[in-house]
Formats: C-alpha cells, structure tokens, sequence
C-alpha cells in the first residue's frame, strides 16, 4: 500500500484548527481536520502519530486514515473537508417526453396472451416501437417509480 505524507501549510494547519476548535461544522468535517492534524509531518514537528494510534485515537478505522490522507495529497484540503454531491456518471435515457409515452404505454392493454405488463415487456415495447434504441426493465421501473405507476398492480379501492 502507497504511503502519503501529510504536509500542511501554515494557513492550512490554522484552518484545520479552527474546524476541530470552535464552531459548528458537520462530524465527518472535524473527524477529517482531526485525522490531518495528526498526520501532519511539516517542519517543527518531529514525532508524528502513527496510523493504527490515529484510528484508536478517532474512533475510524485505519483505512479512513488512510483515504483521508490519500485523498488530501491527490486533491487538496477543500475536497478533502467538503463532501462534494455525487455525479450522475451517465445521461438518463428517459426523458419528459419518453416518459409520458412510457406511461401511456402502461396504461394500455397488456399484450395478447398476457394479463399484464411486465417491466421486460415495457422496456421490450419500448425498442419494438422504436421510441428508444435500447432501455433495461430497470429503467424502466425507476421511471415508473418516479411517477407512482404500477403497471397491472391490483387498485386500490
């Protein structure tokens, strides 16, 4: 495993101290200042926390030490402190236009010699009627969960 060596500036040691000295700041934000604090090997420092005592210290495990500081080498203190909003990795395949078409679709008649339908069928019918070029059933149902669709479900009454 890569070591990474946790080296602060002056103005980001103060930064990290505040964090874990005063003020309101999110559990993770203070546990993350605290976890480079201790790991920090800049200048007047001569002895350093090893991990495994850093963990105990903190109450994480050893690998949260160790992606902390792994993750302030390779990106900086900002990203490190901050949890950023999770990215949608790939374009969403349903749009406004396909959705109501998916859910016209829903509401219909089931296939001959079927009693519903099924989300296979759905995404199936989907591609047959070339509205898309390919879509899993699984798109399909997060689409019809969206707009609290339940094709061939029992009603409510």
């Amino acid at each position: 495993m890569e070591h990474y060596k946790v080296t602060l500036s002056e103005p980001e040691r103060a930064e990290l101290q505040g964090i874990a000295g005063k003020g309101t700041h999110a559990a993770s934000k203070v546990i993350n200042a605290l976890i480079l604090l201790n790991c920090d090997q800049s200048g007047g420092r001569t002895e350093r926390a090893r991990t495994c005592d850093i963990a105990t210290m903190l109450c994480v495990s050893e690998r949260k030490v160790d992606r902390i500081k792994k993750k302030f080498v390779l990106e900086g203190l900002d990203l490190t402190l901050n949890r950023q909003p999770s990215r949608c990795e790939y374009d969403l395949k349903i749009d406004g236009r396909l959705e109501a078409q998916l859910l016209a679709l829903s509401c219909s008649a089931p296939p001959e010699g079927q009693a519903r339908w099924s989300l296979r069928l759905l995404a199936d019918r989907l591609v047959e009627l070339e509205y898309i070029d390919t879509v899993s059933h699984e798109t399909v149902r997060r689409a019809l969960k969206k707009t609290n669709s339940n094709p061939g479900g029992k009603s409510a009454g």
